[in-house]
């Protein structure tokens, strides 16, 4: 199981890491100012529970690599922490801020965009290597199964994913008009992101 300054860490960086503007949410955003509450909703459901099969892989490829070689488990180490680090450094010097584009093309139902999301997710390199890097950094040593420990913040990920895209969804048009009142807004939140990559990358990199 987790403990509670190991859970409350990991999820005050997930928070901030979700609230960050990218892709994921601002299309909830657009979806949501275009196309109604529902489907934002929707669509920002899919993509965080499209994060379950990323949080599988992430299990099935840290034990894999802990049975096979220390030395591979050590280089995927080094190579997440670079691409932690990587990401923040643009995320840092990012100058367009949050940008709200209007979704466009035919109507769709909830049902279908909540696939639509998911399957999104789901298929995307980039967040897989994302936890493949991130969720084992908050495994506790000597805190029971590592796989378990990465099972539970992958669900932890998932479900404070859920709440705030469907957050996003329902209040779409307000915080649309928020932030293209404030682009400025976006670009901070894009620093302090930034921050926190670049510290878990080293973190990741230094551990033992």
């Amino acid at each position: 199981m987790l403990t509670l300054d190991q859970f409350l860490a990991f999820l005050a960086a997930a928070v901030l890491l979700t609230l960050s503007p990218g892709p994921d949410n601002m299309m909830v955003l657009s979806i949501g100012i275009a196309k109604g509450r529902l489907r934002g909703i929707a669509f920002g459901l899919g993509c965080a529970f499209g994060c379950l099969s990323h949080t599988l892989l992430a299990v099935v490829g840290v034990s894999a690599l802990i049975a096979a070689s220390p030395v591979a488990f050590t280089a995927l180490k080094v190579c997440g922490g670079l691409y932690l680090a990587w990401m923040g450094w643009h995320a840092i010097r990012s100058r367009g801020g949050a940008r709200v584009d209007r979704a466009e093309g035919v109507a769709e139902s909830a049902r279908t965009l909540f696939f639509k999301g998911m399957l999104a997710n789901a298929i995307n390199p980039k967040v897989a290597l994302f936890f493949l890097s991130f969720l084992p950094q908050f495994v506790a040593a000597g805190r029971g199964d590592a796989n378990v420990q990465i099972a539970l913040l992958g669900l932890t990920f998932t479900l404070q994913a859920a709440v705030l895209f469907g957050l996003l969804g329902f209040f779409s048009g307000t915080i649309g008009a928020w932030l293209g009142r404030r682009p400025a807004a976006g670009m901070w939140l894009d620093r302090i992101a930034g921050a926190v990559f670049i510290g878990l990358g080293l973190r990741l990199i230094v551990a033992r």
